[in-house]
């Protein structure tokens, strides 16, 4: 298992930490990450609901939020950090300009084509930026979008395959189709990053996401080419994970047929541990009254059949009656609380005997 580096910036242990919100990775779980020498990622996703500052309103309370995060982190690790921010936030420009502003290493943003991203970044800004991909095709247009507009080239891509948790890159019908499998998806990507590096004299990493879960995974798509692996439903069920105890019993408890696929209100389908909350919502019985936060562009308060960000709050708080928990496609798979050290042993161990193996 070798480092790798993002933009310059060397990564000692190949393991990005996957930005999961609102709520469950923030600075305890980024920094406890970036301590083993892997990427810790702070969710900016609805930051500020979680503990809104009086006296502010809704958009400095998450202005503010993601500064305290960030630098709360910086005090617990020396490590490299990242956070992930959605380009379907209402908030986007303002969650990536704190975070440039406070030094944040990496940025990585998916849920969308985050095409504009470099006209945030200053001559002095030292912050790496790594888009959230599905596709070839997406890579190639940001690549193409970046270097025409700002002179900059991403520093890394995340590939994200259907396999993954959260919002997917993916029409439903498409989830299953074995061309988009991750180490398909990881070869044609590969084949955008070889034409820049032939152009433009840049190396991109790629960094799979979607359905990893052991050392084994690791081993397997790293031979595909991959420099790094992005993990985070491994991470869900560690103490320093910032949830609440009761969010990651859902996973401890989870089933393999509790793994279903919703159409979520952000308008992509998303991968949950289905509960009686999303059967209620399904049914029709909970509906908002109306929006509160305005926190998605892509939601439409008239027709969802809830409030995704009340839900998630709920969750991250442990209260799983109001709310839902989004998982990658292994949630079945966790069976106890670990430590992110322990995390990081046996994918380090399973690597090394994957590739003893062969």
């Amino acid at each position: 298992m070798k480092s790798f580096s993002i933009g310059g910036l060397k990564i000692p242990v190949p393991i990005i930490q996957g930005g999961m919100g609102i709520g469950i990775s923030l600075s305890g779980l980024a920094s406890a990450v970036a301590n083993m020498g892997g990427v810790g990622v702070i969710s900016s996703v609805g930051i500020g609901f979680i503990d809104k500052k009086k006296g502010l309103s809704m958009r400095n309370s998450h202005i503010e939020a993601m500064r305290e995060e960030i630098q709360k982190a910086r005090e617990m690790t020396k490590g490299v950090l990242g956070v992930n921010i959605m380009t379907v936030l209402t908030n986007f420009s303002d969650m990536v300009k704190v975070s440039i502003a406070e030094g944040i290493d990496v940025i990585f943003s998916g849920a969308g084509l985050p095409l504009d991203l470099p006209k945030y970044l200053s001559p002095r800004s030292r912050t790496k930026l790594v888009p959230i991909v599905s596709s070839a095709r997406a890579a190639s247009i940001i690549s193409t979008k970046w270097k025409q507009n700002y002179d900059y080239l991403p520093d890394a891509f995340v590939v994200e395959g259907p396999r993954a948790g959260g919002h997917l890159g993916f029409k439903p019908d498409a989830l299953d189709d074995i061309n988009n499998s991750l180490e398909n998806l990881v070869s044609q990507v590969m084949k955008v990053v070889d034409d820049i590096k032939e152009k433009y004299k840049k190396i991109i990493p790629v960094i799979a996401a979607g359905g990893i879960y052991s050392g084994k995974d690791m081993f397997r798509i790293m031979k595909k080419g991959a420099s790094a692996v992005q993990l985070g439903t491994r991470f869900v069920t560690t103490k320093e994970c910032d949830a609440a105890p009761e969010f990651k019993e859902a996973f401890i408890n989870a089933k393999d047929e509790d793994v279903k696929i919703i159409k979520s209100p952000v308008g992509l389908p998303g991968r949950i541990i289905n509960n009686d909350f999303m059967d209620e919502a399904n049914a029709g019985n909970r509906r908002p009254s109306a929006c509160r936060f305005h926190c998605i562009k892509t939601c439409d308060p008239k027709t969802t059949t809830y409030c995704i960000a009340d839900a998630l709050i709920e969750a991250y708080r442990g209260n799983m009656t109001e709310g839902f928990a989004f998982t990658g496609s292994n949630a079945g798979m966790a069976n106890k609380i670990s430590s992110v050290k322990s995390v990081f042993n046996e994918l380090v161990s399973g690597f090394k005997s994957a590739k003893k193996e062969g």
